[in-house]
């Protein structure tokens, strides 16, 4: 809800337009819209009322179809679901089948993502990052890789993936290895330098010991390796922050 409440404080205070107000809370133009669309029809004014200052009472408002609608069937907890969508191996299949079982009868798995966006787009409000063309790439190696089938012997090898991804236009370069050493590190660097056809001002990598030896909020130690080909090639290392230090 605060971010459907920061939508109406950009729109009746701020006087912004609905493209600036998706772009500020990183959800799409015709939601914004049909959020506008739903205050009209209310006959919502601002600032909101007192008696509004309840989430609930909000949402009935503006969402009568839904409050209808869970008064025939209980509502999923969606900030569970929402927490368990980060865990690895999480799906929303997955939480949608562990729904019916607890609720028979319950909502079928198109409406369940479609209430669960919703949620999640009144939920909270997020940090949209600006990004110059040229300054950074963010590099790392991704997810728990693929299997690889060598199609002679029928043995079975997992490659990690090196994502290379260009903040301002997301231009992206990946390449499956079967090793997170230094050499393979620096030389994915390098073939990614290739098909970009040029470097960023700053590469920020993850605190892997490939690239930082020792992490640290303010001054991380940088593999000697690592900081040699940056540089050769002229651009700075600004590893992502650690969690704790």
């Amino acid at each position: 809800m605060r971010k459907l409440r920061e939508l109406f404080r950009l729109r009746f205070e701020a006087k912004l337009t609905t493209r600036s107000i998706a772009a500020s809370l990183g959800i799409g133009n015709g939601t914004v819209c049909d959020y506008l669309g739903r205050a009209r029809v209310a006959k919502l004014t601002w600032p909101l009322p007192a008696e509004l200052d309840d989430d609930a009472a909000l949402t009935a408002l503006l969402f009568p179809e839904d409050a209808k609608a869970q008064a025939e069937r209980p509502e999923p907890d969606w900030a569970r679901v929402h927490a368990e969508l980060k865990k690895k191996g999480v799906t929303k299949l997955l939480l949608w089948q562990e729904y019916l079982e607890a609720v028979p009868g319950g909502y079928q798995y198109s409406r369940f993502c479609e209430r669960y966006g919703r949620w999640l787009a009144t939920s909270s409000v997020t940090l949209r990052q600006e990004h110059r063309a040229g300054e950074k790439c963010f590099v790392d190696f991704s997810g728990d890789g693929v299997r690889v089938v060598d199609a002679v012997t029928g043995e079975v090898r997992v490659a990690k993936l090196f994502v290379a991804v260009l903040g301002a236009s997301n231009l992206t370069y990946v390449e499956p290895v079967f090793s997170e050493d230094v050499a393979t590190w620096v030389g994915c660097h390098v073939r990614a330098f290739e098909y970009f056809g040029g470097v960023s001002e700053v590469v920020v990598p993850d605190n892997l010991k490939a690239g930082v030896t020792r992490a640290h909020r303010y001054e991380p130690d940088l593999n000697p390796t690592y900081a040699d080909l940056a540089r050769h090639y002229g651009f700075a290392i600004l590893p992502a922050r650690p969690r704790r230090c």
